[in-house]
C-alpha cells in the first residue's frame, strides 16, 4: 500500500475514476485496501442517505430509489448562510433582501436547485447521488431518481426516500435494521410526533432516520425520512472515519511515523 495518501473531501461524480475509492467506512471500509493516493469522500446528501439505504439494502436488498432533498445553506457555504441570515433581518425590519448566492430569495422559500443543470434536467448533485450511490453500495444497476432542493435551514440536510426492494418488507423488520446499523439512530414515533428533524441531527455523529411506512405506490416499497449533518457525516466526519480507519488497520501510516521511520 501507498503511504501518506490524500484524503479529499469531494468526488466528481461526472468523471469518477475507477482507481479511486469512493468510502463510507459504514458501508464500504474494504474499499479503502485499494488506493493508490487518493481517497474520495462522498457527496453530503448521498452520505446522509446512504445511512439509511444501506442497512435497509443489506435486510431486504435494493431494487431502486427515489429521493427529494432538503438540503441546508451551508452545503453552499458561509457566505450562503450569512445570506440567510441576513434576508431573515431584512424581512423583520422590512427592509429589501438581497441575493447573491442563490438566483432566488432563500429566506421563506425553496429552490429546486443545487448544482448546475446538465443536458438531461438533472443536476449535478443529482447526478452525484445516483452515481456514488451505485459505486458506495456496489450496485451498478441500481435505478434512482433524485430532485435536490435547498431550504432555508443552516444546518444539517434531510431527505425523503421511496425505495423499492427485492424481497418483502415490513415496517418492524425496517426498524430492527434501523435501530442496528452503526450510522443511524432510530427516531420512529409517528403516534408521538417523534421524527429525525435537521436541528435536532445538527454536530451529531449519526443520522436519524423515521417516518418508516410501506410504501403505497411501489412493490415491497418503503417511504421513509432521513435527516443528518452535511458538515460532519456528510463531509468532515466522514473524512476523519476513513483516514482513523486506515491507520488503524495499518493502511495507512501517520507521517509522524514515516519521518521516524
Amino acid at each position: 500500500m501507498k503511504a501518506g495518501c490524500v484524503v479529499i473531501d469531494k468526488s466528481s461524480a461526472y468523471r469518477m475514476d475507477p482507481d479511486v475509492p469512493l468510502v463510507i467506512p459504514e458501508i464500504n471500509p474494504e474499499a479503502l485496501r485499494n488506493h493508490k493516493g487518493i481517497i474520495a469522500n462522498p457527496n453530503c446528501s448521498t452520505a446522509v442517505l446512504l445511512m439509511a439505504l444501506w442497512p435497509l439494502h443489506q435486510a431486504f436488498g435494493l431494487k431502486r430509489y427515489f429521493s427529494a432533498t432538503y438540503q441546508s445553506v451551508s452545503g453552499t457555504g458561509v457566505e450562503a448562510v450569512e445570506e440567510l441570515e441576513s434576508q431573515i433581518q431584512s424581512y423583520v425590519k422590512g427592509a429589501p433582501l438581497e441575493k447573491k448566492v442563490y438566483p432566488y430569495q432563500i429566506a421563506f422559500n425553496v429552490i429546486p436547485q443545487v448544482d448546475s443543470f446538465g443536458p438531461d434536467g438533472y443536476t449535478g448533485e443529482e447526478t452525484k447521488m445516483s452515481q456514488e450511490s451505485r459505486k458506495i453500495m456496489g450496485l451498478p444497476n441500481l435505478k434512482v431518481s433524485s430532485t435536490c432542493v435547498r431550504v432555508p435551514v443552516v444546518q444539517a440536510h434531510s431527505i425523503a426516500v421511496n425505495a423499492e426492494f427485492e424481497k418483502p418488507v415490513s415496517v418492524e423488520a425496517a426498524r430492527a435494521a434501523i435501530a442496528a446499523f452503526e450510522g443511524a439512530e432510530l427516531v420512529d414515533d409517528p403516534a408521538n410526533k417523534r421524527y429525525p428533524t435537521p436541528l435536532d441531527f445538527t454536530r451529531k455523529v449519526k443520522c436519524g432516520v423515521g417516518r418508516i411506512r410501506i410504501d403505497s405506490a411501489l412493490d415491497n416499497g418503503l417511504a421513509l425520512w432521513v435527516s443528518g449533518d452535511n458538515l460532519w457525516k456528510g463531509a468532515a466526519l466522514n473524512a476523519l472515519q476513513n483516514a482513523e480507519l486506515m491507520v488503524r488497520e495499518g493502511w495507512l501510516k501517520p507521517k509522524r511515523a514515516l519521518a521516524s521511520a
